[in-house]
């Protein structure tokens, strides 16, 4: 990877699944898994802030009707009934984490279900920087992680799972997905070996 082509996309990296009072925390059942994704996330945007690397946000922001979501099912239920990512909430809103990288991070609205190229100008962003690589960190592994791999991976970007900045509803789903599914299309590293790469690839 060369950090000039690559782009991190960041998944979900709102209060509603990251804050103390998050709705969504519970989602992950090891509470303390969300936090060391954070640390691991905030760890590898400073390394790499130095760097030409694209850094793009992807949040999902909802109408307070829920329209997107009108035949909802699973996890998209449980969103539409705890009232999550829903606009003008505080929930809603990026983690005040980003904030401090300023307009090093590129946001791209218009995510609203599990595929961050659906419903945005995603791809036209990395297109237009020359992108061939991707790394994907956030929530949740099993549903908007591995949808938007997919998608990057069917629109011609060569595809790695951070593993460490990701996480599943359960350890063993985490597990699964790195191990079994992250492979059939892309690669799977943790941060510290994307850290390694990228700077050495840039020195």
């Amino acid at each position: 990877m060369n950090a000039k082509t690559t782009a991190l996309i960041l998944v979900g990296y709102q209060n509603d699944y990251f804050a103390a009072n998050g709705i969504l925390r519970g989602v992950v059942e090891e509470p303390n898994r969300v936090d060391s994704v954070l640390a691991n996330t905030l760890a590898f945007i400073r390394a790499l802030a130095p760097t030409p690397m694209t850094i793009i946000a992807t949040p999902i922001v909802l109408e307070p009707d829920y329209r997107a979501l009108s035949n909802s099912v699973g996890i998209l239920d449980k969103i539409k009934a705890s009232g999550a990512f829903k606009a003008g909430t505080k929930g809603a809103e990026d983690i005040p984490e980003l904030a401090a990288f300023g307009d090093r991070i590129t946001y791209v609205k218009g995510k609203v279900g599990f595929n961050a190229f659906s419903n945005t100008q995603l791809d036209g962003v990395m297109k237009e920087r020359g992108i061939r690589d991707v790394l994907v960190a956030g929530m949740v592994t099993s549903l908007c992680i591995d949808s938007t791999g997919r998608a990057a991976y069917e629109r011609g970007y060569s595809v790695k799972i951070l593993s460490d900045c990701t996480s599943a509803r359960t350890r063993a789903e985490q597990d699964f997905f790195c191990q079994n599914i992250f492979p059939l299309y892309g690669g799977v590293l943790d941060s510290r070996q994307a850290i390694a790469e990228l700077t050495s690839a840039a020195a």
